[in-house]
């Protein structure tokens, strides 16, 4: 793309700052201003110098007072936000740019690029037709703590890039445009008075609630609009029609449904999320409903509808008169349910196929009168989002770890005295269970849950199935079963189904997460192929889950990347040879420790065949802002998943050449004993993690519902994923991005450089690890990881771990140069390289702010006002990293 099309960001981003400057003058003074642009201006000469020493930027925030410091920290913090907004506008840019000029090879692969492919790869319009109509991407929205901006500010955000799009209309004339900047400064002054840090820890159910308000505002538009864009694509390459109200793309949770490792989500937490979805599904369909009504007043209707109407002169506003009173009926049940009122009466919706029995018919008959042209708009919206987001809004998944599952099951054998099921062999639990699955005489009785053996543990797993029997299918997605290692781990999921009462069972997913897991993904669900109950169970479809967080914690980067690979290709091979559909769910993150990257580019670096037009990903933390928060950023995001999806099925990657899987081999072998010789095996590790980054003071922020470590105390195997890379994130040595992979490298380069270049170039898989790893290298900083060291500690063990990661970081860098071949990192990618660029010298005060800040916590008992401040520095930084977890 032109570079001269990246200058109204650079203007944006000038603006912002200009206003901000204003309403730091008149809010905080001219002394606050002043003081606030002398760091920047440092930080400015300092970076363009190749200084970086921090020394004038420590003599000048030094000498600052409590106070102030906490005013410096929410100027710079205030601005990374902005500069973000400025990011989210320029890809509306951007993505109207790809509207008008969908060759231009810059902008991201669209669908009108891989049809053209498709169409010159010999591929026929009826085979494209064929995949496109039973294409299923399924994007699941989580609660996993990395959205660090308050909703309150994320709405005033918006508000912004709304009037940074109304300043971009060419024919505004002068006195419109400093109108437009003059509500521009209201909204910046309104978030500068805002307080940027939640002080409450959300609840699950606030997480649920978040979930839902970003449907509301921007999915619920996002999807017809994504859509109809979709549509015109097919239309324009000559493709066959598909039906009108087609949707490939579907929407779960997992926001009060994810109990692994957090106590907070119980039983009764899941139930009333489920019937809050409910009453937002309903609402949001009595306002389309609303609109139908005030539209649809024509007479010609079909013989169908009337007679379900009876003779009017206006019979679409009859029949929808009566699903207006439904849904208010509907709305008003759910609402009695979550209040805990008395139940109203009056007939309601109970499934998507009642609603939408009743709007095709009205579709039905517009289109046999003549009226296709009024069927085609807002009542073929309407019908899409039936069919995307149902009447339950969204699906949500159980996600609960395997060893409560086998608790259950112990303390139910030891409760009927057939001795303890968790001292079985694997063989005798699958014996029992599968027998136990077969039978049709109930398992327990009621008196059991009167005993000792129904622990509240015990009780709150069964409990969790009851609800999924009263719930019914329609609302609910996957049971997850976390830290699955064996077929009992799936076998015991359903039993404890079954025992609830379970009459249209949850499917089963199995999710593989560290590296042994991974490897024995192959043989565990071999085990259950060769079970005849299980194969005819999942005839259908089995679904896997892939984890990326937990196996990189467990073996870095590169050999977690390569364990899911060789997972995804071995899990492809078996299904296939039984004929039984398989869906990969991703765990991705944002981060690429935890499998972030854009979306074509992670699709197609999967293994061939294993999209199979099916596809499963997690959607967490900021990144549902960054891709769904704004309905026209999010609908084209659901076309770049409908694009990639559609071209990893039908124009999937070669298979890698032998050598370069032995390469690989080779690469991981090193990168992993690497990793785990300063993770796993350097004592000084976890020290250094608790003293020289923020990984305690993280708890401190009312992040999410779920608490950050799994068990109290412990080391790194007891901190979860999120923190661990945050923390990392937080100080710039990005450690779990690349830690391994720069030995590998070295190791590549020295024995085999051809063949490392060869998959450089040629194979997708590796083509993507070396571009993610070269965008967190270029936001990594050793020397501002130096910073946080020198001013955090004098413990020469914890100087020598520092020293030797920082070197380990500078050899990773020098040999992803001499593999690419180029100077300087992102040297290709001179918009995110100038992104970067443009923060540092906002994110620098902010680091030493930090490191600062915690010095000064750790020798005070309390103090609310460094506290504060020091919440505001990680939310600035998280801001100005932008895939901080």
């Amino acid at each position: 793309m032109d570079q001269d099309q990246n200058a109204p960001l650079r203007e944006d981003v000038r603006l912002l700052g200009e206003e901000l400057g204003a309403v730091l003058r008149e809010q905080a003074g001219e002394q606050l201003f002043d003081t606030v642009e002398t760091i920047r201006q440092v930080a400015v000469e300092s970076r363009s110098h190749g200084e970086m020493q921090g020394g004038r930027l420590r003599e000048l925030l030094d000498p600052l007072d409590d106070p102030t410091l906490l005013e410096v920290a929410r100027a710079f913090s205030q601005f990374l936000n902005l500069a973000n907004l400025a990011e989210q506008r320029h890809r509306e840019r951007l993505r109207r740019h790809h509207q008008r000029f969908p060759g231009d090879p810059d902008t991201d692969r669209g669908l009108r690029q891989v049809l053209a492919e498709l169409k010159k790869a010999n591929v026929s319009q009826d085979k494209v037709r064929e995949v496109l109509q039973d294409l299923s991407v399924e994007l699941v929205l989580t609660a996993h703590p990395t959205e660090v901006t308050r909703r309150t500010l994320i709405r005033k955000y918006d508000q912004m890039a709304d009037l940074l799009a109304e300043l971009d209309r060419p024919d505004l004339n002068d006195e419109e445009a400093e109108n437009l900047r003059r509500h521009l400064r209201e909204q910046i002054l309104s978030a500068w008075s805002t307080d940027e840090i939640r002080r409450e820890r959300p609840t699950p159910v606030d997480e649920a609630k978040w979930g839902f308000a970003t449907i509301e505002q921007s999915l619920w538009h996002a999807v017809p609009q994504g859509m109809r864009e979709i549509e015109s694509e097919l239309k324009l390459a000559g493709l066959p029609d598909l039906p009108s109200d087609w949707v490939p793309i579907r929407f779960a949770s997992w926001m009060g449904g994810d109990r692994d490792g957090n106590p907070n989500v119980t039983h009764k937490v899941t139930r009333q999320v489920l019937t809050l979805a409910r009453w937002m599904a309903a609402d949001l369909y009595l306002r389309d409903v609303e609109n139908l009504l005030a539209d649809l007043s024509m007479h010609r209707a079909s013989d169908e509808l009337l007679a379900r109407t009876g003779p009017s002169t206006e019979p679409y506003r009859l029949l929808l008169r009566a699903v207006r009173d439904r849904l208010r009926n509907t709305r008003a049940l759910m609402e009695a349910r979550v209040n805990g009122s008395a139940e109203p009466e009056g007939d309601i919706y109970s499934s998507g196929s009642e609603l939408y029995e009743e709007l095709s018919l009205i579709d039905r008959s517009l289109r046999e009168v003549g009226l296709a042209a009024i069927a085609e708009g807002q009542l073929k919206d309407t019908l899409r989002r039936l069919n995307c987001f149902g009447i339950t809004l969204l699906r949500l998944d159980i996600r609960q770890e395997s060893t409560r599952h086998a608790d259950a099951v112990d303390a139910i054998t030891r409760y009927l005295d057939l001795g303890s099921y968790a001292d079985w062999g694997e063989k005798v639990k699958q014996k029992f269970l599968l027998a136990e699955l077969e039978s049709r005489r109930p398992l327990v009785d009621k008196a059991f849950f009167d005993s000792e053996f129904c622990t509240p543990e015990v009780r709150e797993v069964l409990e969790t199935c009851r609800v999924i029997a009263e719930q019914g299918p329609e609302g609910l997605g996957a049971y997850v079963i976390s830290m699955a290692r064996t077929s009992s781990d799936v076998l015991a999921v359903m039993l404890l189904q079954k025992i609830a009462g379970v009459s249209e069972p949850m499917r089963v997913v199995p999710l593989f997460e560290t590296l042994d897991d991974l490897d024995n993904a192959f043989d565990t669900m071999s085990a259950l192929l060769e079970i005849p109950f299980y194969r005819e169970r999942v005839r259908e479809g089995q679904e896997v889950m892939i984890g990326y967080s937990d196996s990189a914690k467990d073996a870095g980067f590169l050999g977690a990347a390569w364990a899911q690979f060789r997972a995804q290709e071995s899990l492809t091979g078996i299904f296939r040879e039984h004929n039984i559909p398989l869906t990969l769910f991703h765990g991705r993150g944002g981060s690429i420790s935890r499998g972030g990257s854009p979306t074509r580019m992670s699709l197609l670096s999967q293994p061939p065949g294993s999209v199979a037009g099916r596809i499963r990903v997690t959607e967490q933390g900021e990144m549902i802002r960054f891709k769904y928060g704004r309905p026209s950023v999010a609908a084209y995001n659901l076309e770049q998943y409908v694009a990639a999806t559609l071209e990893a099925t039908l124009l999937p990657p070669a298979e890698p050449r032998p050598e370069w899987r032995a390469q690989m081999d080779q690469l991981t072998d090193v990168s992993v004993r690497a990793y785990r010789e300063v993770v796993q095996d350097d004592p000084a590790l976890v020290s250094y993690l608790r003293t020289v980054t923020p990984e305690t003071e993280l708890s401190r922020l009312a992040l999410g519902s779920r608490p950050a470590r799994r068990k109290p105390g412990g080391g790194v195997e007891t901190l979860r994923a999120i923190p661990w890379v945050f923390a990392w994130t937080q100080m710039r040595l990005m450690l779990p991005a690349w830690l391994g992979t720069g030995a590998a490298l070295e190791n590549g380069l020295a024995h085999a450089p051809d063949t490392l270049r060869a998959m450089s170039d040629q194979w997708p898989f590796f083509q993507t690890v070396v571009d993610m790893l070269e965008m967190v290298l270029a936001k990594s900083d050793p020397r501002v990881a130096s910073w946080y060291e020198e001013r955090l500690t004098d413990d020469p063990e914890l100087q020598r771990l520092g020293k030797e990661l920082r070197s380990r970081l500078s050899r990773t860098v020098d040999a992803l140069g001499q593999l690419t071949g180029r100077e300087s990192l992102l040297d290709n990618n001179p918009v995110m390289r100038w992104s970067i660029r443009v923060r540092d010298p906002y994110t620098d005060p902010l680091h030493l702010l930090q490191a600062e800040l915690m010095d000064r916590l750790r020798h005070r008992e309390e103090d609310p006002e460094l506290e504060s401040a020091l919440m505001v520095t990680i939310a600035g930084i998280a801001a100005g990293m932008r895939n901080t977890g």
